[in-house]
């Protein structure tokens, strides 16, 4: 629920002191900013001393990881820190160069350290796996056995270099459509519910999707579809290259199929894609459920798929103060223990977090940081329900980066994307679970379980769904068949079917909805939303029967970092990704939700 904002927002200079995050943790001083920068340039020199003797001895080739080590320790305080300065004011020239000119000196350094992996992969298998057991490079074995563990999907030096020069061939499926997508494409006027005119966009486009006046959505999504229509050839052709861009490298890098190839990255075993699909399947009934109760409670005759977004309850008045939002946030996150809310506390006092909007500053939320401080998190609160759980989610990224930071070397503090949205959804499950306790207007509890079953259904059904087409697109292209405007709504279309059930009328429109998700273009990526929420559901409900155990499972499980496999970092917390459990077990959570919201409903 957006509220309208005030008709100008206020300059940065205005906003008090006590809700601006302090950068000066990062840097001081902007000069001390420039004396980094030098700094970083100077390591890029020493680092290019090293190559071609990196197999010399284990010594050397730790004397140069200690190096590199060190340059992405400086290069991301120094990119971070301009960066993170934009962001407070684009509008800032100041920090507009220093963005540029961190961002400059970055690619300086992808080149310079380009030739580390392919030459420790050149090493004969016996030498390396020698260098790996010296006592020198104790503190990189997980490091380089993670090199060696991709070798033999590695080419010949010659044959990376061809395949690095290509790079920006294989780009142009995702630039082409990111052109047509946000450059060529334009929307139609429609009326809204006032009967003024109003264009759709991208950004505007879900706001009517919410609008309480069925004609404005319906409006919305033939206008937005009947665009999409008159690219269709154009959309499929680019897909399609796309696709056949994912399989060229998978078979190069002699991988069974794209999925795996893509998976291979972090290690994840394929079951858990083809799990998580199944998984799903089989508790479709439960979002058939929900459609027929969102056709019940929208009281209409038939439901479209342009009634999927607007609230089932009507406008409810959930204001929510930052202050509020604050112990709200503590009070949710109490199982995690003292320590956790002890270090919360601090983040809330202490200038870690940005909060409100100001002119010229970067829009939405993030949690962001350099090792060796405090994560931040940049806000731009409004007093609602939606921000406040913003909060929590943030706040579970910074504190998975808090901890990995103050337990992990530099080099595995970084955790990957399979885990990312782990702790900030997990954080949001707790704060939901202590909300519906503690909320007692009927209302205001319908209110929340509206907002509870649309993130089931938007991240773990939706995602799916996406995650089931790509595999099913991707298989064809394999096979040796084209990806035609005709194919591709056809194996949509039937998706669609499929999730949504008999309560929900599939408009012809949809078959297109393909051409409009960016995500297609990154492949095999969405699914990571999906079993991202069902371990963190999973693991909210493990900390909330079984306190103390799953509570030092969880914080040991942040603690971690990227210091191993993320489906063994999992494993250990208490959730097994490569069996449907967790799936199915957060899909219980969702039926749970489900019957509460149907007994509200009766009551109401």
């Amino acid at each position: 629920m957006e509220h309208t904002k005030q008709k100008t927002l206020p300059k940065r200079s205005e906003i008090p002191a006590e809700m601006k995050w302090k950068l000066e943790e990062l840097f001081s001083t902007d000069q001390a900013w420039e004396e980094q920068f030098q700094q970083v340039n100077k390591l890029v020199d020493e680092m290019k001393e090293f190559q071609g003797r990196l197999a010399q001895s284990p010594e050397e080739l730790a004397s140069a990881l200690k190096i590199y080590e060190k340059l992405g320790l400086a290069m991301e305080r120094v990119y971070v820190y301009a960066r993170m300065r934009r962001d407070e004011d684009n509008a800032n020239t100041t920090y507009q160069a220093l963005t540029d000119r961190a961002a400059s000196l970055s690619v300086a350094l992808s080149s310079a350290i380009s030739f580390l992996v392919p030459e420790i992969l050149g090493m004969p298998a016996d030498k390396l796996n020698i260098f790996i057991k010296s006592e020198e490079l104790k503190d990189y074995t997980f490091f380089l056995e993670e090199i060696k563990r991709q070798k033999e999907h590695v080419l010949s030096a010659e044959e990376e270099r061809i395949i690095a020069q290509a790079g920006e061939l294989a780009q142009a499926p995702q630039n082409i459509f990111g052109m047509i997508n946000n450059a060529d494409i334009s929307f139609p006027v429609i009326k809204d519910e006032k009967g003024e005119e109003v264009q759709i966009s991208h950004g505007r486009y879900l706001q009517l999707m919410e609008n309480q006046d069925r004609d404005v959505r319906k409006a919305a999504f033939e206008g937005l579809y009947d665009t999409y229509k008159k690219q269709k050839n154009t959309l499929a052709a680019t897909l399609n290259a796309s696709v056949k861009k994912d399989v060229f490298y998978a078979r190069v890098r002699k991988y069974p199929s794209a999925l795996a190839a893509a998976l291979d990255n972090d290690n994840i075993p394929v079951d858990v894609y083809t799990n998580l699909i199944k998984a799903v399947r089989d508790n479709l009934p439960a979002m058939h459920r929900y459609v027929a109760l969102r056709k019940k409670l929208l009281g209409v005759d038939e439901l479209h798929m342009y009634d999927l977004y607007v609230p089932m309850v009507k406008e409810v008045d959930f204001t929510v103060e930052y202050s509020k939002a604050m112990e709200l946030v503590q009070k949710g996150l109490a199982p995690l223990g003292e320590e956790y809310i002890d270090v919360l506390k601090e983040a809330f006092a202490s200038g870690w977090i940005d909060v409100h909007e100001n002119e010229g500053k970067t829009s939405g939320a993030y949690s962001w940081g350099a090792y060796g401080t405090h994560p931040y998190v940049l806000l731009n609160y409004h007093n609602n329900v939606n921000n406040l759980f913003t909060l929590a989610h943030e706040m579970g990224h910074a504190m998975h980066s808090y901890y990995s930071d103050k337990n992990q070397p530099y080099l595995y503090a970084q955790y990957k994307i399979f885990v990312a949205e782990v702790a900030s959804t997990c954080n949001e499950s707790l704060l939901m679970d202590y909300m519906l306790k503690v909320t007692e207007d009927p209302r205001k509890k319908m209110y929340l379980l509206n907002y509870y079953l649309e993130q089931f259904r938007g991240t773990i059904y939706r995602q799916t769904m996406f995650a089931e087409f790509e595999k099913i697109i991707h298989e064809k292209v394999e096979a040796g068949e084209a990806l035609t405007p005709e194919t591709l709504c056809s194996i949509y279309r039937g998706l669609n079917v499929d999730y949504y059930g008999p309560d929900m009328v599939i408009d012809p429109d949809i078959d297109m909805e393909w051409s409009r998700i960016p995500h297609f273009y990154n492949e095999f990526y969405v699914y990571q939303y999906a079993t991202g929420f069902s371990a963190a559901t999973a693991l909210s409900q493990q900390i909330l029967k079984e306190g103390q155990p799953a509570v030092e499972r969880y914080l040991s499980f942040l603690k971690s970092g990227g210091s191993d496999y993320p489906i063994e970092l999992l494993r250990k917390a208490g959730v097994d990704m490569a069996k449907p459990e967790p799936v199915v077990q957060a899909l219980q959570v969702f039926a749970g939700v489900l019957d509460e919201m149907e007994k509200l409903a009766e009551q109401l």
